[in-house]
């Protein structure tokens, strides 16, 4: 009788169904692990990370740091990583501004102007990312001229080869001119603070804009001066077929970026549409009432409101913007996905160690984003007082 109370119980029933579920999760997980090592010792495949010590013996076309084939598969993993980092970083940047763009352009009342975004927003978001990718490096890229008849713009060559541009090389002395940039954007959101306190206190705050450029672009400006100008730059030279030194980035990844942007900002102008309709339109007239222009009325009042609405899904884009890196093994970028997942996989064997590590940096990386716009929309977020 009294097992059948505390049956009955939902709080020691609910207790027992955990613990239950756990019991058959974590069974379930340790059969696989079982069998996965069984599995690899039947096959005399060693298991472990000291492979990350081997020599990789296979080059890498574009690498943001120092690395060669004599270098280790660690190595490797690490030029791979950093360069899934520099197409998501670059692509969440261009796809969030052309979003944000082609979003308040919806909206537009002018009636040509509203047409070409819809436009944009049904082509671009309708056409499979893969397909997309494709069209950039073998309609656009490949079709560009070659080096000796480089397109040139603003310092740079853009040829089938890539895009050119001169790089930045700083001497003795530079050190400080960065270190007095970064006083500068420490001083602008002190500035910023004190002019916040000062609104709330008086109604009025401190000039921010014309100071902040002052202190951003004066500061490091007059220290670079100081210093003798630290820092030359080295320009692409034509040497034989194709061009040396610089800063070069490789067709696959122009295409890269421009299809993830591209595509990636269709579906982020929709998601800006919806949350600046989702702000009552009294909010608008009241502005306007007020005396302020409608560009005003867009960025003081109608933006901050919709932020709220705005950044939960844009989250999602960005993560998927970035999980979408790993479609660069179609064009042999060597990404994460591509050297690590592929190459590396295929020369050691070592699949349950590549695939483990490849799957848990996607995680992390997805992980840190949702963590840093879950810290921004908290910051945004209303506050009952």
């Amino acid at each position: 009788m009294r097992k059948l109370v505390i049956w009955n119980d939902p709080r020691y029933r609910a207790w027992f169904f955990q613990i239950l579920a756990v019991l058959l999760v974590g069974g379930f997980f340790a059969t696989v692990i079982a069998n996965t090592v069984d599995n690899l010792n039947q096959l005399n495949v060693a298991s472990g990370f000291g492979f990350l010590q081997h020599t990789a013996g296979f080059g890498i076309s574009q690498t943001l740091i120092e690395y060669s084939e004599a270098s280790t598969y660690g190595r490797a993993f690490l030029v791979a990583l950093l360069n899934t980092l520099l197409v998501a970083g670059i692509g969440i940047v261009f796809a969030t501004v052309l979003g944000f763009l082609v979003g308040i352009a919806r909206l537009s009342s002018n009636w040509l102007v509203a047409k070409l975004a819809t436009v944009y927003i049904e082509t671009f978001r309708n056409i499979p990312l893969l397909l997309q990718i494709l069209f950039w490096y073998t309609a656009v890229l490949s079709n560009l001229p070659a080096p000796r008849d480089s397109m040139q713009f603003g310092g740079m060559l853009l040829n089938r080869r890539g895009l050119y541009a001169p790089a930045p090389v700083g001497e003795p002395g530079f050190e400080y001119v960065m270190l007095a940039f970064a006083v500068a954007l420490l001083g602008i959101i002190i500035l910023r603070r004190l002019s916040e306190r000062k609104r709330m206190h008086t109604g009025a705050g401190l000039p921010v804009l014309f100071p902040g450029l002052g202190l951003v672009f004066g500061v490091p400006l007059l220290v670079f001066w100081l210093a003798g100008s630290p820092l030359h730059f080295e320009v692409p030279q034509l040497r034989g077929f194709n061009f040396v030194g610089g800063l070069r980035a490789v067709p696959e990844l122009l295409a890269l970026v421009f299809a993830l942007s591209i595509y990636t900002a269709s579906f982020i102008a929709e998601i800006v549409r919806s949350g600046i309709q989702a702000v009552n339109w009294g909010q608008s007239e009241a502005a306007l009432a007020l005396g302020l222009r409608r560009p005003e009325v867009l960025r003081l009042v109608v933006v901050p409101q919709a932020l709220r609405v705005i950044i939960p899904p844009l989250t999602s884009q960005f993560l998927n913007l970035t999980k979408n890196s790993s479609l660069a093994a179609a064009l042999a970028y060597p990404e994460l996905a591509s050297v690590f997942a592929g190459t590396v996989l295929n020369q050691t064997g070592q699949a349950v160690e590549v695939l483990a590590i490849t799957m848990a940096v996607y995680l992390s990386l997805s992980l840190l984003t949702s963590m840093a716009m879950n810290f921004y929309n908290s910051r945004i977020a209303l506050v009952e007082r």
